[in-house]
């Protein structure tokens, strides 16, 4: 925390709550590079792939730490380069965010007046449920909501 900066608590009328970073996503348009220096140079291990056609990308998955608080780095290109979404544009892709209910999510960040990207809640890269904020409603950044298994959700609200 910074110095002399209060913690102010959760907002009061959300239907649902962020508990974590779930993933951090970083896109160029060669993944070898990206892997060569955060799975080669850094040691984060690898854990795994995913190519999707429809959402143009990819990536292959990497994980600092175990557990419940793990958290993913998504190495991503696109596969075309051409088209969209243009995964490697800007190179900081997205950050994830892990949330207790994402249907809850979406109805009060719709509510608010918070737009969301075309595909709605679909399966993502991990296998569970995800969506993204558009990053006009996010003042600049693609956020990825994804709905946390309940081993995440116990493991955070033991945090407390």
């Amino acid at each position: 925390m910074v110095k002399g900066a209060r913690c102010l608590g959760t907002v009061s009328g959300r239907n649902f709550k962020v508990l974590g970073v779930q993933q951090i996503a970083i896109g160029n348009k060669s993944k070898e590079l990206l892997t060569d220096f955060w799975h080669g140079k850094m040691g984060i291990t690898k854990v795994g792939h995913y190519r999707a056609e429809k959402e143009n990308v990819d990536e292959d998955i990497l994980q600092i730490g175990t557990g419940p608080s793990a958290v993913e780095i998504d190495l991503m290109q696109p596969i075309d380069e051409n088209m969209a979404p243009k995964v490697h544009i800007p190179a900081l892709n997205h950050i994830g965010l892990w949330v207790d209910d994402i249907h809850a999510a979406v109805k009060d960040l719709e509510g608010d007046g918070i737009k969301f990207t075309p595909g709605g809640v679909r399966k993502g890269a991990g296998g569970h449920d995800v969506c993204f904020i558009h990053p006009k409603s996010a003042v600049g950044v693609l956020v990825e909501l994804v709905q946390a298994p309940n081993d995440v959700k116990a493991h955070f609200a033991a945090q407390k």
